[in-house]
């Protein structure tokens, strides 16, 4: 393939999937019904396909026997188990929309969730790290002690009339998950099944806020068509079969772990493992030695822990072939450590964003090395990407502008939020993502960062992973971030954030004598801090944001310019 312009669509004789999630898991489930589906190690859980078809069947008889009707909305609120997965593929029998909320809210996002998309049900852990999400809620909604579990009548959560809590332990005013597992009628399973053949598959199936640097997060809403799809692409690229084996330690609220992980997995009869309930290193090298995982995910700092944690040498990580790094920029030294390191030669680089469901670009596992480490791979099946300059207008080859996606993977729209959907989702139906990409010759993909972290120094264009990739190569930094500073003479300078190496010290006189002669002058930073860790969302993506704003709080920095 020759690309000219920057506009490429991915041409496939492989059909999509035209089934809800539910009638595609039904015969996933029957086919490889003795096969093992799902290992989650900290709960002492092993499933097969026949064992998680069945435990999915009464988790949905159980919310529909609660009155839960079609297209209304149920949240989880919950770390990585077992309760998530058969949450997934219970509420999509349902037609519920499921409501992803993430581990770290605390009270007010939790309200601001629930009452924004009216929740009906919410599924909740009673803890996780430093999270009581239990008195939260009997905060939010303190009616819950006084009243018997079933309809919630809450002043500050009005459309809230179901709670669910994990565990054995009873909390007033809470219905128990296991208790919704109970053994279905014969007349309430022909009414899943009816309801099944009801269903469409454009309908929404589920509901991710996603975070902003201003504003309150918006609900993109996804469908049937839109997921399940994109897991099995993203499977076919990673040549996943009923024999592989994907350790799963990313976040199940993110598309990473629900999509590229359970979808993927589920779509092409593979088993599931979840390693912890969060992500640690030491857990995932041990899931992944002990049940001899073929295939890993996780997003690049994941990766380093892994690679870095002092017992990486204990354990035979030879039966790993794949996986997917993504989420973030992934720095080339580590993709290469990767690869060596961990035996994991056919790792692929996956690109995307939540409102595409949300895989745009991914590696193949015969990419050559070079094009794996330095791009995101090509455009996936049945989708249409081009890159734009700021009117509109389709770039050249090579040329750094938006990047746009269009097809099945869009969603549906932000809930109930018209105006900022349409300010995401042109008139001809492309998604703006925000990302400056090119797109080579080939059709290969590179991101050079967000349209809002690009730094203008002295009207020079300079794309922060050019110096962050620059920067990695020096052998005493684990990793690094550069962010843009207001600067009074040229506009913007560069910060750079570096975690060095364990065990090693390292200047600021030697970062710069590193880049002198190496990398235009203009592009090496002119501060330079180091630090022990960055702040970061759950699903690992940094938060430069927030860097900007503490250095700029540091060094008493105004956004006014005078170049």
């Amino acid at each position: 393939m020759t690309v000219v312009s920057s506009y490429v669509h991915g041409a496939s004789a492989q059909a999509l999937i035209g089934q809800t999630i539910g009638n595609y898991f039904d015969e996933v489930c029957a086919r490889h019904s003795a096969r093992e589906a799902l290992v989650v190690t900290h709960q002492k859980v092993r499933l097969s396909y026949g064992e998680l078809h069945d435990k999915a069947n009464r988790l949905a008889c159980g919310l529909m026997r609660l009155g839960l009707k079609r297209g209304e909305r149920i949240g989880i609120w919950s770390q990585n188990n077992l309760e998530w997965v058969l949450t997934q593929f219970a509420t999509a029998k349902a037609g519920l929309v499921m409501v992803n909320i993430n581990p770290a809210y605390r009270r007010a996002e939790l309200e601001y969730a629930l009452n924004k998309v009216d929740c009906r049900a919410l599924i909740l852990a009673p803890v996780f790290k430093s999270s009581n999400y239990l008195e939260m809620l009997g905060d939010l909604a303190p009616e819950l002690a006084t009243q018997a579990p079933g309809p919630l009548r809450a002043a500050r959560l009005p459309a809230l009339q179901y709670v669910i809590r994990m565990g054995r332990e009873k909390t007033p005013g809470m219905l128990n998950f296991d208790d919704m597992l109970t053994e279905p009628t014969a007349g309430e399973l022909a009414a899943l099944e009816k309801l099944g053949g009801e269903l469409q598959f454009d309908d929404p199936i589920n509901i991710q806020f996603t975070s902003g640097t201003t504003g309150a997060p918006k609900g993109a809403t996804l469908s049937h068509h839109n997921v399940l799809n994109n897991g099995f692409f993203i499977g076919e690229a990673m040549r996943l079969t009923p024999e592989d084996r994907l350790c799963i330690p990313v976040p199940l609220y993110h598309c990473f772990g629900m999509v590229l992980g359970n979808l993927a997995c589920v779509t092409h009869g593979s088993t599931m493992v979840y390693p912890a309930e969060g992500f640690d290193p030491l857990a995932t090298l041990q899931a992944v030695a002990a049940e001899r995982c073929t295939a890993l995910h996780g997003v690049p700092t994941m990766f380093i822990a892994m690679l870095d944690h002092p017992q990486f040498a204990d354990y035979d990580l030879s039966g790993l072939r794949t996986g997917i790094m993504a989420g973030s920029p992934c720095p080339v030294e580590v993709m290469k450590r990767v690869v060596d390191r961990m035996n994991m030669r056919e790792v692929t680089i996956a690109y995307g964003m939540t409102e595409t469901s949300p895989v745009s670009f991914q590696s193949s596992t015969d990419d050559p090395l070079d094009r794996r480490v330095s791009t995101v791979g090509r455009i996936q099946p049945h989708v249409e990407v081009k890159v734009v300059d700021g009117e509109g207008r389709i770039v050249p080859h090579g040329t750094p502008g938006e990047l746009l996606t269009r097809g099945y993977s869009v969603m549906l729209g932000y809930w109930n939020d018209p105006e900022r959907t349409a300010e995401a989702i042109d008139a001809a139906g492309w998604m703006h993502t925000g990302d400056m990409a090119t797109i080579d010759a080939e059709g290969y993909c590179n991101i050079v960062g967000r349209i809002k972290d690009m730094i203008i120094r002295g009207g020079e264009n300079i794309y922060p992973r050019e110096v962050e990739e620059f920067l990695f190569r020096h052998p005493k930094v684990q990793d690094v971030q550069v962010v843009g500073l207001p600067d009074k003479k040229y506009g913007e300078e560069l910060c750079a954030w570096i975690i060095p190496r364990e065990g090693q010290r390292v200047t600021e006189a030697e970062i710069r004598s590193f880049c002198d002669g190496q990398i235009a002058h203009y592009k090496i930073p002119k501060y330079i801090r180091f630090v022990e860790s960055f702040p970061m969302t759950v699903t690992g993506k940094v938060q430069k944001y927030l860097i900007r704003q503490q250095m700029k709080e540091q060094l008493a920095l105004t956004e006014d310019r005078t170049a």
